[in-house]
């Protein structure tokens, strides 16, 4: 039987496209950019030609563009270096619903001496913006949101968020790791000082990120080194990967709208077909306001890992970890008011550009034969 990949906002396949810009970059033009010869200036146009392009998809200059290893790092970077730049901001506001990424630097920060205030969401994952309002102090350092929710596909109103930290003269991160090429990504549009993409998220390789920096916003770079990057960020440039994630941007990008309206067809076909099959279906997310390619959904009365342990075919992801008798909610679920019953029963499905009409037809049939080797009933 043929497998079905659902799982999309974990990771992607390189995009055949990606991999050709790259090749080059990989054998032949493999100087280091630093080098003052002929081939390291190869690899240098190159390296500032990734840096245009992804700087013109991005609608920024490409001088407030720098590559590093990924979304971890950058989120990192964007936290630890927006507040090592200002020693006298001791308060940091983010939400209960962020990427480990984001939370875990956050509670090291805790643990330094700061004051981080986690703002809640409501039951579809959503931040009040009043909430960040009220939340801002004299002493607030950094904002940080993610636009769109990995877990639940929820989208943000991080346009609203920005115009308040602007308001207020705090710095604002945006992690869109989860965002870019699902819906647009525009930072002068969100209104941040800073915003993070994660390459493997939209086509590109492993190993490459990038972290966006507004000009004049406070910075100061975690690593030391030889200054590449401009300083913010040393260590030799991987130019094939850095290739890599500005073509992936420029493929998501120039068909956004036409791929999100087609991936979302297919993911509501996924969801009407799921509640014909199992009725006690809850949805987690925003019933509109939400990625078009992410449905996260609990089946009442069924365990998640059950369930996929019969489908082997179909590669997604649980909402909660099962240790011993107990039940582990997603932290996502939980800031949602989702409880053990729903979290046990939780099943993330995020389609991508590769996903077919076929292949969602397959999952139904698939889910449909297992629901019933179940032995058990929707509506009981």
């Amino acid at each position: 039987m043929k497998e079905v990949y659902l799982d999309y906002n974990a990771t992607c396949p390189v995009a055949e496209e990606v991999i050709r810009a790259m090749e080059p970059y990989f054998s032949r033009y493999f100087g280091n950019p630093s080098s003052g010869h002929r081939w390291g200036q190869a690899a240098r146009e190159a390296l500032e030609e990734a840096r245009r392009r992804l700087a013109q998809v991005l609608g920024v200059r490409p001088e407030e563009v720098v590559f590093l290893s990924g979304g971890t790092e950058a989120n990192n970077a964007a936290i630890f270096g927006s507040l090592m730049a200002q020693p006298q901001k001791r308060h940091i506001i983010t939400s209960q619903v962020e990427h480990p990424s984001v939370l875990n630097p956050c509670l090291r920060l805790l643990e330094r001496g700061y004051e981080v205030t986690f703002v809640s969401v409501d039951e579809t994952g959503l931040v009040d913006p009043d909430d960040i309002r009220r939340a801002i102090r004299r002493d607030t350092g950094l904002i940080t949101i993610m636009q769109a929710n990995n877990e639940v596909g929820t989208i943000e109103p991080i346009a609203e968020i920005g115009a308040l930290a602007r308001e207020a003269g705090v710095p604002f991160h945006v992690d869109a790791a989860q965002a870019m090429g699902k819906i647009p990504v525009r930072p002068d549009e969100l209104l941040c000082d800073y915003l993070t993409l994660a390459g493997h998220k939209f086509y590109a390789p492993k190993g490459i990120g990038a972290l966006y920096i507004r000009e004049g916003a406070p910075f100061s770079p975690l690593l030391s080194g030889a200054g590449q990057e401009k300083g913010r960020r040393p260590g030799t440039e991987p130019v094939a990967l850095a290739v890599g994630l500005s073509r992936a941007a420029e493929l998501v990008t120039k068909d956004l709208a036409q791929e999100a309206q087609r991936q979302k067809a297919l993911r509501d076909q996924l969801h009407e077909g799921l509640l014909a099959l199992w009725p006690r279906l809850i949805l987690n997310g925003h019933p509109k306001q939400r990625l078009p390619n992410t449905l996260n959904v609990s089946f009442l009365g069924l365990e998640a890992s059950e369930i996929l342990s019969r489908a082997p075919a179909i590669m997604a992801t649980t909402g909660a970890a099962c240790h011993d008798r107990s039940v582990s909610v997603s932290h996502v679920l939980a800031a949602m008011g989702r409880g053990p019953e729903e979290g046990k029963g939780t099943i993330r499905f995020s389609l991508g550009r590769p996903t077919t009409k076929e292949e969602i037809d397959q999952t139904l049939e698939i889910l449909e034969r297992c629901l019933k080797s179940h032995g058990a009933s929707g509506g009981g």
